[in-house]
């Protein structure tokens, strides 16, 4: 029996419901769909375990071919399924099976809800560009909205950013001040790094930025950047000390508040610019832990299943649009800092440090 969470059924949810929209829509910073543009479906590939097949549409039937077999459903089969498991996605919850999806997929040589893929891209598709007359083959992430949402950028012991503390006034007493501050969630005494970060600012010490605790992460950064880690590590600090979480709106304070001294004569907008490149690597295959070659995985883009039950796409084919989503989409959240060991004041050679963790996940 096959079982999944909502994340994971929505990826059989969006093979049914494009083949029986037949076309797909890209989507503006606000997750609607751009109207006027239209991708017309040809085909969609899709890798399993018993081999390749392709999901041909033709007229008002789809023609299912792999390994020499062949099976031709009409289209209304595909709209009906995809109604019915969008319903069963929204009341179920957890992980759980749904034998009638599962007959259908196994009619249709779909054997497993998750593609076989060793790369990020769940779904692939080819589609007519009316403005080109091109037919290019689309790599897609599935990101559903049906379930919770996703990171776009997981915490690590690699994404701690380094700063030291600076104040000639900053005593051991504040330090364990500093260190005695939790907050409770739920049953749980957290360190509350908004109020540790608060008081070391009130006991006028400053950080300033030093390093990534990983030097693999700081050099993936300068790959894409050559001052992404200050540019970061200034975003990062601006989250903890305050009430934004959005990135759009931290960039937005970046740009205003020009930590780095950028010379903005011409209002280039130099942080929105960098930090773009930043998220749509992320995105596209960069992990904070591993060496970024800047080479794409095969998947270049992300399929949004809204909580309506729409798609929308987003493509490095369509890179300003891709760029603005992600943008106006994620937000910097606080990880487990016992986890990833952060938010504590340490010393070390003499001098004294705070750590902060970078995570991005997308909102709801």
């Amino acid at each position: 029996m096959i079982t999944g969470n909502k994340g994971e059924w929505s990826e059989i949810y969006a093979l049914f419901k494009l083949l029986g929209d037949r076309e797909l829509h890209p989507g503006d910073n606000e997750i609607n769909k751009i109207q006027n543009i239209v991708y017309p479906i040809l085909k969609i590939l899709r890798t399993e375990i018993n081999g390749n097949f392709e999901y041909s549409i033709e007229d008002n039937i789809v023609v299912i071919s792999g390994n020499e077999v062949i099976f031709r459903i009409p289209i209304t089969e595909f709209k009906i399924k995809a109604q019915y498991l969008l319903s069963e996605i929204k009341t179920n919850q957890g992980t759980f099976a749904l034998p009638e999806i599962e007959d259908f997929m196994k009619s249709i040589n779909c054997l497993s809800l998750k593609a076989s893929s060793s790369a990020k891209t769940d779904i692939t598709i080819v589609i007519h560009d009316q403005r080109t007359g091109l037919q290019p083959s689309l790599g897609f992430s599935i990101k559903s909205q049906l379930g919770s949402p996703s990171t776009l950028l997981n915490a690590s012991e690699a994404t701690n950013f380094v700063y030291k503390i600076v104040g000639d006034s900053f005593s051991e007493a504040d330090a364990e001040y500093v260190n005695s501050l939790y907050v409770k969630r739920g049953t749980k005494l957290m360190r509350d790094i908004k109020g540790r970060t608060k008081a070391i600012y009130e006991r006028n010490g400053k950080l300033e930025f030093v390093k990534t605790q990983k030097q693999i992460f700081s050099n993936n950064l300068i790959l894409i950047d050559s001052l992404l880690p200050q540019i970061l590590a200034s975003v990062l600090l601006q989250f903890t000390s305050s009430n934004q979480s959005n990135t759009e709106d931290l960039v937005k304070r970046a740009e205003e508040q020009n930590p780095l001294n950028f010379d903005t004569t011409d209002k280039h907008l130099f942080y929105s610019y960098k930090i773009k490149r930043f998220l749509t690597d992320s995105a596209l295959g960069m992990m904070a832990s591993k060496v970024w070659t800047g080479q794409y995985d095969a998947t270049g883009g992300y399929l949004i299943v809204k909580t309506t039950g729409d798609i929308v796409c987003y493509h490095i084919y369509n890179k300003n649009e891709f760029e603005n989503y992600l943008l106006s989409n994620t937000k910097f959240e606080t990880a487990s800092s016992s986890k990833h060991h952060f938010g504590e004041v340490y010393e070390k050679n003499g001098q004294l440090y705070f750590n902060l963790n970078l995570q991005i996940r997308f909102k709801s």
